[in-house]
């Protein structure tokens, strides 16, 4: 694995210990996830011991120590999603994608997750792609949605 890309990002945060989170976002945008191998170039580089890059990595949700799909999929399951119908949209989601929630399909094509509330309660069920909003979504509405990921 090339980490050269680790280190450019330590360097443009100056290597301070207390821009560890936004180096581990950097990162994991670079990967898409965070490789063991990028977190211990991390701990080395800002002179951390290993065990706190871990605890952070582990410690916020957005940060994911295995591989993602292309596309992250992220259906809200809040309560007001679940009883306009999350728990169907999730079902066709699945089916549609051939992924289960928690799960990135063998691909690396698509990871579906839920989460108990994206802050849009209004537009329920949502479901967030690769960071935009898809409102209001139905069974039906899921077809066109996964159409679109799979191009």
């Amino acid at each position: 694995m090339d980490l050269s890309k680790v280190e450019i990002i330590c360097r443009k945060y100056e290597k301070k210990p207390e821009q560890l989170i936004g180096i581990l976002q950097d990162v994991q945008k670079e990967y898409n996830y965070l490789p063991r191998e990028a977190v211990e170039r991390v701990s080395l580089e800002l002179n951390v011991p290993l065990s706190r890059v871990f605890a952070v990595a582990t410690f916020f949700g957005a940060f994911s120590l295995t591989p993602r799909g292309k596309n992250h999929v992220c259906v809200c399951m809040g309560t007001a999603c679940h009883v306009r119908g999350a728990p169907n949209v999730l079902s066709e989601i699945e089916r549609e994608l051939g992924v289960k929630a928690g799960e990135t399909d063998k691909d690396l094509k698509f990871t579906l997750e839920t989460v108990n509330c994206v802050g849009a309660c209004a537009l329920g069920p949502v479901a967030v792609v690769n960071g935009e909003y898809h409102g209001k979504l139905t069974t039906q509405k899921v077809g066109e949605l996964a159409k679109k990921m799979k191009e």
